[in-house]
């Protein structure tokens, strides 16, 4: 699904990430942990092809082709779809429009409205005064209506309160088709022809307790560093902190 060859990055000059290399397959969860400042969102924005984040060296292929050129657009048409940390407002484009354009025929706005909690924000603009979880909930909205087989979030919990994260959750485990979860088993996998994909940032952990992942990396100075069973990991991270797990593992 996800094949980087020795990606450089470089942000206003200076060189952010180095000779990172990554494979991930259909259908399968890959999650990111780090430091702050580290490299994980620039990551997320080269594979997306933000203008920001320029590639010095190295490849990205997405379902066997060669994407490192390719417009964001482009890249979004071709299935890859991502939730950042800091979306835009959008003044004078309500959410109900906005997941119409992202849509697909025929999508149920109502429908999907609903399994996110955001019915009575449909007519609302963009973001418009929204808080940090009701922001959140409307990108994953978008993300349900686009229906990517490649799907990136960053940091899916963050400014998410206790009551909002279950939804959170749940709609990214929805969008991921990887079963229903509950007290963060898998009881029942849903049935799609479709195998689709995730890299998920996040510095909890709490988003495994609704998406099982099923490889874990470290990024750490701007390279992934170690890779491993997500649950070791993130104890590990807990109990000796970055960089002592990244030397473990070296």
């Amino acid at each position: 699904m996800l094949k980087l060859e020795n990606l450089s990055v470089a942000v206003n000059d200076r060189q952010i990430l180095h000779d990172v290399n990554l494979h991930i397959k259909p259908g399968e969860v890959h999650v990111l942990f780090g430091p702050n400042g580290t490299g994980k969102s620039t990551l997320i924005g080269a594979i997306m092809g933000f203008s920001r984040y320029k590639i010095t060296a190295g490849k990205i292929y997405f379902k066997g082709q060669d994407i490192t050129n390719l417009s964001v657009d482009e890249r979004a048409r071709r299935g890859i779809g991502v939730m950042i940390q800091r979306p835009p407002t959008l003044r004078g484009l309500s959410v109900r429009e906005m997941v119409r354009i992202c849509g697909k025929k025929h999508t149920n706005v109502e429908m999907l409205a609903d399994k996110t909690n955001l019915i009575e924000f449909l007519d609302r603009g963009v973001n418009e005064g929204f808080s940090g979880g009701e922001i959140k909930r409307s990108e994953l909205l978008q993300l349900m209506a686009q229906q990517p087989d490649l799907v990136m979030l960053d940091e899916p919990e963050s400014g998410v309160d206790i009551e909002n994260i279950a939804v959170v959750g749940q709609a990214a485990n929805y969008i991921l088709e990887r079963g229903l979860r509950k007290n963060g088993q898998t009881i029942r996998k849903r049935r799609t022809d479709r195998q689709k994909s995730g890299l998920i940032i996040t510095h909890t952990g709490h988003i495994l307790e609704y998406v099982p992942a099923d490889t874990a990396h470290v990024m750490y100075q701007g390279t992934l560093s170690c890779s491993g069973n997500p649950q070791e990991m993130l104890t590990c991270i807990h109990e000796k902190g970055y960089e002592e797990c990244v030397n473990c593992a070296l």
